[in-house]
């Protein structure tokens, strides 16, 4: 696959909120979602990933700062840090992120 239409495999995908893999460079793993609106609890990571807004605005809090990420933007949540997605984020988003050997591909 060499040419992806991010927002439309986005808009096909079954569930807001479920990412699907788009490909692997070595253990970077680009991911697409679509953002419904609805909120999602805190969670970390072990590795650092980026979060690429297509379109839309991502509502994030993120190490106890709120932020608005806008569609052009992105924002890099490092390692360990808790971060969580607020009411009102809709549209497409993009991680690029560490992905392990047994990762499923959505």
């Amino acid at each position: 696959m060499n040419v992806v239409d991010i927002r439309s495999t986005a808009a096909e995908l079954p569930d807001a909120w479920a990412s699907f893999l788009l490909g692997r460079m070595g253990t970077t793993g680009v991911k697409v979602l679509r953002m419904d609106g609805r909120p999602l609890p805190p969670e970390s990571h072990d590795a650092a990933e980026a979060l690429l807004v297509v379109d839309g605005t991502l509502r994030l809090a993120a190490d106890g700062t709120e932020v608005d990420v806008r569609a052009g933007e992105m924002y890099i949540v490092e390692a360990g840090v808790e971060h969580a997605v607020r009411p009102g984020s809709r549209g497409t988003l993009v991680i690029i992120d560490h992905v392990s050997d047994t990762a499923p591909a959505s």
